[in-house]
Formats: C-alpha cells, sequence, structure tokens
C-alpha cells in the first residue's frame, strides 16, 4: 500500500537523492512493498491526527485514537543520500501506543508491532537478542553532538561501559534492535513523533523502552498538547536495560 495519504499536496514536489519521498507505487520490475495489517488502515485516507510538520489535524479537541505521524524520520540522512532514514507512524489510543510502523522505503523494509502480538519485518516475525552484560552491548545513538550538558554526560556513562559504541542510524537503530542485531539505542532531546512508533515494535519483539529514569513512554495527543522533549533508552534485554539506566544515573 502506498502512504501518500500522510501528505499534503505542498509535499508532492519534495524530492532527494531517492527521488520522491512518497513510496506511493513501486517502479516497474520491483518487488512490491510488504502488506500492512489492513483493519488499521480502513478509513485511513479521511483520517487526521498529530504530525511532525502540522501538529493537531483533528476538528476536535482531543481524541481516544490519534495517528501520530513522522514522514521522514532522519531527514539530514535523506538529503545526504543515506538510506537509515524512516517513515513512523503510530496509533494510540487514549496517549498509549497501540501500533507502530517503522517504514524503510529505499531498502523496502518495514516493522509492524501491534500491542499484545509479536513483532514483524516484512510479516516475519522479529525478537530482540539476550545480552546480559552492559560489556558485551553494541550501543547505537543518531550522532554524540546531540547531547549536551548533564545529558552529555550520562551519555558518556554508558558508552565508556560498552563493547562498541556505533552512531548515525536514526529510527533505523531501534529497527535493527528489534530484529536482533544491536543491543541499545540512547537518544537524547526526542519529540514525540520521533519515539511513539517505535513502542509496540520494539517490544513486540521482547524489548524495552523508556525514559532514562525507566518510566514508561507515552503521550496524550491533543489541540493544546506540546511536543515536549523526552530522554529515551530502549533495549533488546531487560538486563542490561537495567545497567543502562543504573550507568545513566539520571535524576
Amino acid at each position: 500500500m502506498g502512504l501518500f495519504f500522510f501528505f499534503d499536496d505542498e509535499d508532492l514536489g519534495k524530492t532527494g537523492p531517492f527521488g520522491s519521498i512518497l513510496p506511493c507505487q513501486p517502479r516497474e520490475g520491483s518487488r512490491k512493498p510488504p502488506p500492512c495489517p489492513p483493519a488499521f488502515f480502513q478509513d485511513s485516507q479521511r483520517s487526521n491526527g498529530y504530525g511532525e510538520e502540522k501538529g493537531w489535524r483533528y476538528k476536535e479537541k482531543y481524541a481516544d485514537y490519534v495517528w501520530v505521524l513522522d514522514p521522514i524520520d532522519g531527514t539530514k540522512s535523506f538529503i545526504t543520500g543515506k538510506p537509515v532514514f524512516g517513515t513512523l507512524i503510530a496509533l494510540l489510543k487514549k496517549g498509549k501506543p497501540i501500533l507502530g510502523i517503522i517504514d524503510q522505503p529505499v531498502l523496502r523494509e518495514r516493522w509492524i508491532g501491534i500491542s499484545g502480538r509479536k513483532s514483524t519485518l516484512n510479516g516475519q516475525e522479529v525478537a530482540t537478542r539476550t545480552c546480559t552484560e552492559l560489556s558485551q552491548a553494541y550501543l547505537y545513538t543518531t550522532s554524540p553532538h546531540l547531547f549536551s550538558g548533564d545529558a552529555e554526560e550520562a551519555f558518556a556513562r554508558v558508552r565508556d561501559k560498552v563493547k562498541v559504541p556505533l552512531y548515525g542510524c536514526d529510527c533505523y537503530a531501534y529497527a535493527l534492535l528489534a530484529s536482533g542485531y544491536v543491543d541499545l539505542v540512547i537518544e537524547s532531546g526526542l519529540r514525540p513523533y520521533d519515539f511513539l512508533a517505535l513502542i509496540p515494535v520494539i517490544e513486540g519483539a521482547g524489548g524495552v523502552i523508556t525514559d532514562w529514569k525507566g518510566h514508561q513512554l507515552d503521550w496524550k495527543a491533543s489541540l493544546d498538547s506540546r511536543a515536549t522533549r523526552f530522554n529515551v533508552v530502549a533495549a533488546g534485554d531487560k538486563q542490561i536495560h537495567r545497567q543502562a539506566l543504573d550507568a545513566l544515573q539520571w535524576q
């Protein structure tokens, strides 16, 4: 299915190294994009929600069910030709994400997480991997330059304890974690549209994702809501999640 209905007409002319940002139709001779669960997308062309570009899009001030959209997570990667950006789509029920999609249109990879079900990549179930020691963990963050002040010091405490720190994957790092290729992702200053879609995907793969204090991540979108910043830590194994929180020492 295409994702053209998540964009306004003015978006149609935007292009980058990969061509149009809208993965509407597969090119001739290419394989079709992986399927999405149709029940969640009935009448979605007429739906509104909260997006990074336009904010609140409902006529009402509040809704029990809200779509939260980030058309391009990893804009700098997109404009410089690095295929680790993605489209993030979340469906919230009273502030809790019950559906999450990470879609990488260049690689034609789509992770889907649905509350109460196992996460999938292109229709195949995925799972995080076991890693019980922080010293053996592979850690991703988008850039070390995105941390500042106390957050920079907190991240450094974790970075210095892991086996391999890695950089530059945007939302794709969380997808790699859900598929069992890396163990930790730590980031600072994320907006709700940056992480809400990740939660069902990671939890459905057996992982954990919280703020730096270990609190559950959620966000009640409304006309009056502000897209405040959150510090996020995701782990494939509960033990290194706990160890990462202890190392962050976030107050």
